[in-house]
């Protein structure tokens, strides 16, 4: 059996509240591209930034062939929800997680109704 090894040599990002991103980075995951936009894997939100900056931050994680996972906070995936709804590729995998200011919802999870709806598909009536 052959693995992949170009799989295992993507990056994790994160978008979130400065705590949610500092404890990601002191737990190694702080990367910045090379080249000359020297763009860092994760991205502060705070009370200032607007939901076109996380979305315009989301879309360019999207597209950067090293990010294998985007691990968003539930609050802020929920201000850009019809971009995060949008993105159907299972790389990078989004992933929603808690905050300090708002617990996880798994009904709000679009990665979970998608599972729920393999898992459950809806009953046909004869």
């Amino acid at each position: 059996m052959s693995i992949n090894t170009e799989t295992f040599d993507k990056l994790i990002a994160v978008i979130g509240d400065e705590d949610t991103c500092v404890g990601f980075l002191l737990g190694g995951i702080g990367e910045v591209s090379e080249g000359e936009e020297r763009e860092r894997n994760f991205f502060v939100v705070e009370a200032a930034t607007t939901a076109a900056e996380i979305a315009a931050r989301f879309k360019r994680l999207l597209e950067r062939p090293d990010i294998g996972i985007i691990l968003i906070n539930q609050i802020y995936a929920d201000m850009i929800r019809p971009t995060v709804d949008a993105h159907l590729l299972p790389l990078p995998t989004v992933v929603e997680i808690p905050s300090k200011q708002q617990p996880y919802d798994a009904s709000k999870d679009s990665v979970m109704k998608r599972a729920y709806g393999i898992i459950n598909p809806p009953r046909r009536r004869h």
